[in-house]
């Protein structure tokens, strides 16, 4: 017998073998649940015709074609990633809605043997939840997010602190990693950025298995990350949080940027193209004179005039009105010891807090 179920805690989800979502190759990369794979009934260009069959031709022609091509792909899915799944195999199974295509997924699985569970409301009961998590904020009784902010000028180390005071038993979430972006003109991974809804579904998750009555440390963002929004929620709880600033010679925050934003090197059209679009305010001959040290691979002026005239001024506008320091954690330099003794400090003052 088929199971239906809209419960996506964390603990429900975590009981199942699988999430499988049978939605096309397009929808599952715009979101999809946390974990989930990949195993559409009908694929993007089978999608496309069909539809076009139901609007030109007929609902019933559309309703077999459809059905042709959902019991092949299925059966291909029985064959190659499900060949080795036991009987005790335990899927959550997922479309869009919680209709027809989880249906005949699930069907088959329910005759397989295999203890199946379709997702009432479908991938669209997953992003309410979202939706309820990242924009109307806790429910009655629910702790709010306790955010301290990792401050500091750009090329500071904020990443690499960041990483080590998990270590230290300090709770912290990688906006920057969850954003597939470092933030500033130097801060392009390599990826493309998820969607919105899938950057908010990744950042759901990650608040999801942390402790909201205890502190959580982000970098300090704006409220952009590349292309991507911070949601509300999070950005509220960022504006009223508490900060620890880093800091670090400029030398050394110069030579720290080239050696780890790889994109710096890597793309000298893309760099060229991001200075371009720098603010207005600077003049044209500062913003020529920058491309033209970009161009001659004279990356670490660059960065220092970068960090002089644009980074440094600009954090420090902002840093005038910031909230209480908790602590300013400065280093002589930014090598690995370096970096340690700052989480170690850090996480003191945040365990205290």
């Amino acid at each position: 017998m088929i199971r239906k179920s809209s419960d996506l805690s964390l603990a429900a989800r975590q009981a199942y073998d699988a999430v499988i979502d049978v939605r096309s190759p397009s929808e599952f990369a715009e979101d999809h649940l946390p974990g989930a794979i990949n195993l559409p009934v009908l694929d993007d260009r089978q999608r496309a015709e069909i539809g076009t069959i139901y609007v030109q031709q007929s609902k019933f022609l559309a309703r077999r074609t459809g059905a042709a091509y959902v019991a092949r792909n299925i059966a291909d899915h029985l064959q190659n990633a499900l060949a080795d799944r036991e009987s005790s195999f335990r899927p959550l199974v997922y479309c869009w809605r919680g209709g027809q295509r989880s249906s005949a997924m699930a069907t088959v699985m329910d005759q397989v043997g295999w203890p199946v569970t379709q997702l009432e409301g479908g991938y669209q009961t997953w992003r309410r939840q979202v939706v309820a998590d990242l924009y109307d904020g806790p429910g009655p009784g629910d702790a709010g997010l306790d955010i301290i902010l990792l401050d500091g000028y750009t090329g500071s180390g904020k990443t690499e602190v960041l990483g080590r005071l998990g270590r230290h038993g300090v709770q912290t979430i990688d906006l920057e990693g969850l954003a597939e972006h470092r933030g500033s003109v130097f801060g392009a991974t390599g990826v493309a950025q998820p969607s919105q809804k899938q950057f908010e579904s990744r950042l759901a998750e990650a608040i999801t298995r942390l402790d909201r009555r205890r502190p959580i440390v982000v970098e300090a963002e704006s409220s952009r990350i590349g292309k991507l929004t911070l949601p509300p929620v999070l950005w509220a709880a960022m504006k009223d949080a508490r900060r620890i600033e880093l800091a670090a010679p400029l030398k050394a925050r110069a030579a720290h940027v080239v050696q780890h934003y790889d994109a710096i090197g890597s793309d000298a059209e893309a760099l060229d193209t991001a200075l371009r679009r720098l603010p207005r305010h600077h003049s044209r001959e500062a913003v020529a004179g920058w491309r033209a040290l970009g161009q001659d691979g004279r990356l670490v002026e660059l960065v220092t005039e970068l960090m002089t005239h644009h980074y440094d001024p600009a954090y420090s506008r902002i840093s005038s009105a910031q909230r209480p320091t908790l602590l300013q954690a400065t280093m002589d330099g930014l090598s690995d010891s370096d970096l340690d003794l700052a989480a170690i400090r850090i996480a003191d003052a945040v365990l205290a807090a």
